[in-house]
């Protein structure tokens, strides 16, 4: 019985194998694709202005975030081992905490969110090779629409609900760089496993004439998506 399920495994793995070897990266063209995961905000440093006071008043806090998501699509063209392409992708993270610098003050059960609209142009490199699995690398730059929402926390030491930042938007300056892999399905479809280091330039909040807010955006982003070759 054990020889026959040996013999049965072998005929199946050679059956295999062509089909493995034709699912080769797809052919040089044009291609679109979509993906989604999450977006992993990194600590930021804001710089909030108070002109209302008596006197000039400057805050500076230290922003935590919670996980959050990160989904778009591309349109480009592979040229064999060299891809261009142009991307509109969205992240949006929630803030978890707040520290204020100058007072020690902390912030918790914020109710605030960071998101960023981005329109990049991205050039990747692809390590072919006979195998279906495609590494690949690169970056790109761009401009993104940062949104600061609204914004208010818990004082930790006194309890009470204060107001921390102004909604208001600013565009700016972006970039990213990362890496992944492409596993062709066949000549038409692929999977995607792409990471991307994204960030931006400091964005300033003024919407409010009263506060002004200055933070910038760095993120590790993770995502899995389908690449359409045409």
């Amino acid at each position: 019985m054990k020889k026959h399920l040996i013999t049965v495994a072998a005929a199946i793995t050679a059956i295999s194998i062509p089909t493995i070897c034709t699912a080769a990266p797809p052919r040089p063209g044009a291609y679109v694709s979509g993906f989604i995961g999450a977006s992993m905000a990194r600590d930021t440093d804001a710089t909030t202005v108070d002109y209302f006071a008596p006197i000039i008043t400057t805050f500076n806090d230290r922003i935590e975030f919670d996980p959050g998501i990160n989904v778009g699509g591309t349109g480009g063209y592979d040229f064999g081992f060299f891809r261009l392409e142009g991307e509109l992708s969205y992240k949006y993270a929630e803030m978890k905490a707040i520290n204020e610098r100058n007072s020690g003050a902390r912030y918790s059960s914020i109710d605030g969110n960071l998101g960023a609209l981005a329109m990049m142009a991205n050039a990747f490199f692809d390590l072919h090779n006979n195998t279906p699995v495609t590494p690949y690398f690169g970056g790109g730059a761009g401009l993104a629409v940062l949104y600061l929402s609204d914004t208010f926390g818990t004082n930790t030491t006194t309890g009470s609900r204060d107001f921390i930042y102004s909604e208001a938007d600013d565009t700016v300056f972006a970039y990213q760089v990362g890496a992944g892999v492409e596993i062709a399905l066949n000549r038409q479809l692929s999977l995607d496993l792409g990471y991307r280091y994204f960030g931006t330039s400091t964005a300033t909040f003024d919407k409010d004439v009263t506060r002004t807010t200055d933070l910038k955006l760095e993120s590790h982003n993770m995502a899995v998506g389908l690449r359409v070759k045409f």
